[in-house]
């Protein structure tokens, strides 16, 4: 019996060594061990093609061993740790976030040594010139036009003033917004004791060489989430602005209209100051103001499992039972079962025959974009998928690829003049499609680590800081705000 186990332990040392997969493994480890102690010249072959294992680089050449990382630097396997593990934490979290990191400075000195140029022969000239000669179709020649403004743009950093310089090194930027005509924009700023506060930038000096704006602040400020920010026309165009906070312990959620005119020097001349108009909203999820005649000076909000429909003048409210959480309501309403729906509001909620229009989405809808020039809407979700959809026909006519996103609330750009559609994903990266082709024009990174916690908002206008303004990209990220404009 004793024989008999020790003829199998035996027997399983053996097995091993005439294992094949052993023999390369093994081999392979001799192999670099002699390269690693021959003299230089003889080991250029190695270092040109080093060995790295599937999951991280896409080679076979390592196998890929269930719990355990090969680090192709050192030539070695590491086991992976959970991810609560402090002592060594060597995880796929962590793993995944330093090829990211690498990805993303990489791309980060690609652009700032030689600039994001257009690739070999691109230029206006070229452009005009084919397009003259007939090579070039409308739609071919506005989708390059397009891809050579947007690769050619550069980013700066701009020069954010106000009379608390404190404020402005501590608080980090949490979302910003650009009105109408895109003069002043909106933002919303972590306080570092906690809470938020609100700010109004006026875009009117954001002329180069010298980016330079100011930060007009008011002495509002809450300790609760801002789920979504609008700016809404009640007394004038974007009068005011349009905040959905969280509800909290005994405080319940709530729709407030902020007035412009309260932020010192950035409403219009003549502008008598307003007063803070708050709505109690209990469970509420986002709120978007109402473009639609037929809700003049109204709100929606989206809750769980209904639309609210809300009259800033007469306070009446309509409320619309829906299957699903809205998420995205815009009238056009993006719910979490991916469903999208039209509100009728001659209907009052009478009977069924209030939902217009009916799309479908695989994933929970976060943003609703109307077009304006054509009857399409276009709508991103939580998987990451960005379409456009013809609402006269119900299908989808076009698909945008690239984004990503897995859980967050991220909102979606719609640039009709320029036509360009901006996203930024989870992954921190701000991504420009052709509108009219889907063609991805370009994908800019973060100027600060990639961090779920600190996904950068942006801002984009034909025309930043005014009718006579420039095209460009506005991204604010944590303490900093940075510009990229058309060369």
């Amino acid at each position: 019996m004793h024989k008999s186990r020790g003829q199998s332990r035996r027997h399983g040392r053996r097995s091993h060594r005439h294992n094949p997969w052993f023999r390369q493994h093994d081999s392979k480890e001799r192999n670099n061990t002699r390269v690693r102690q021959s003299p230089q010249g003889s080991s250029h072959s190695d270092d040109a093609a080093p060995s790295t294992s599937a999951s991280t680089a896409g080679s076979s050449s390592v196998p890929d061993l269930p719990g355990y990382y090969f680090d192709p630097e050192k030539k070695r396997y590491f086991r992976l740790l959970p991810g609560h593990n402090n002592c060594n934490p060597l995880t796929k979290e962590s793993i995944r976030q330093k090829e990211m990191e690498s990805k993303r400075l990489q791309l980060l000195e690609e652009e700032d040594k030689q600039g994001k140029v257009a690739r070999l022969g691109f230029n206006a000239s070229s452009l005009l010139q084919k397009s003259k000669l007939g090579f070039l179709n409308v739609t071919s020649y506005c989708r390059l036009a397009h891809e050579l403004r947007v690769s050619c743009m550069q980013r700066k950093k701009v020069q954010v003033q106000s009379s608390d310089p404190s404020a402005l090194a501590s608080d980090r930027f949490n979302l910003i917004l650009a009105d109408t005509n895109s003069d002043r924009l909106f933002t919303v700023n972590d306080v570092k004791v906690g809470g938020s506060k609100y700010g109004i930038i006026n875009l009117r000096g954001l002329k180069t060489p010298t980016l330079r704006v100011h930060m007009h602040e008011n002495l509002y400020f809450t300790n609760r989430k801002v789920n979504a920010v609008s700016w809404a026309s009640l007394n004038h165009l974007d009068s005011h602005i349009l905040l959905c906070l969280m509800g909290i312990a005994e405080t319940p959620g709530c729709a407030t209209l902020l007035p412009a005119s309260l932020f010192v020097s950035s409403h219009p001349a003549g502008d008598r100051p307003g007063m803070l108009c708050s709505f109690r909203i209990p469970g509420a999820w986002s709120c978007a103001w109402s473009l639609n005649i037929q809700a003049n000076n109204c709100f929606s909000t989206g809750l769980s499992r209904r639309v609210l429909v809300t009259s800033v003048v007469t306070g009446h409210r309509q409320s619309f039972g829906t299957s699903s959480d809205v998420l995205a309501p815009l009238l056009f309403n993006g719910c979490r079962s991916g469903e999208i729906f039209a509100i009728d509001l001659r209907c009052r909620n009478q009977g069924k025959g209030w939902k217009a229009t009916r799309l479908l989405h695989d994933s929970a809808v976060t943003s609703v974009q109307i077009l304006q020039e054509e009857q399409c809407l276009m709508a991103s979700d939580m998987a990451g998928t960005i379409k456009l959809w013809d609402l006269r026909t119900t299908k989808c006519i076009r698909q945008y690829e690239g984004h990503v996103n897995e859980y967050a609330h991220l909102p979606l750009h719609v640039h009709e003049e320029e036509g360009i559609v901006v996203a930024v994903g989870q992954d921190c990266y701000t991504r420009i499609w052709s509108l009219h082709d889907a063609q991805l024009l370009r994908t800019i990174p973060s100027p600060h680590p990639t961090s779920k916690a600190d996904i950068p908002s942006v801002a984009f206008s034909s025309r930043l800081g005014g009718f006579r303004g420039a095209p460009g990209l506005l991204m604010a990220i944590q303490q900093d705000l940075y510009c990229f404009s058309y060369s």
